[in-house]
């Protein structure tokens, strides 16, 4: 039997995945243990497909006491990262929607910027 099927080779996992969210964007979850809450993306991570938000997916870690680093022992509670397809871009308009990517004004430079697909809203300041 094929040992490797159903498992994603290292190659496949190395490649960024294309990510329309941001770190301090406002997002809701929409799918998961932590559907309907709502927070900032404190970080992305474009290889893993996936983003960490405030105060949603807390784990408990159990931790042993270190005192040459000051350390105290205990169960500390963190964020772990989420999917990124599990949250959609919190628009301050129409609520959670997807993004779109517009072209941009010539004085904000080349490239394109992330919008509302509803309302057209520019996410991206600059």
């Amino acid at each position: 039997m094929n040992r490797s099927a159903g498992k994603r080779s290292r190659a496949a996992a190395a490649t960024p995945v294309p990510m329309h969210i941001r770190r301090d964007d406002l997002v809701k979850v929409v799918a998961g243990r932590d559907k309907g809450k709502q927070g900032k993306v404190l970080r992305a991570f474009p290889k893993e497909g996936r983003v960490l938000v405030e105060r949603v997916m807390m784990v408990k870690r159990h931790t042993r006491p270190n005192p040459n680093r000051q350390i105290k022992g205990g169960i500390a509670e963190h964020e772990a990262p989420i999917p990124v397809a599990n949250v959609m871009i919190v628009c301050p308009e129409c609520g959670p929607v997807r993004v779109k990517r517009v072209a941009a004004a010539a004085e904000a430079g080349a490239g394109r910027q992330r919008a509302c697909k509803k309302c057209g809203r520019v996410f991206d300041k600059k």
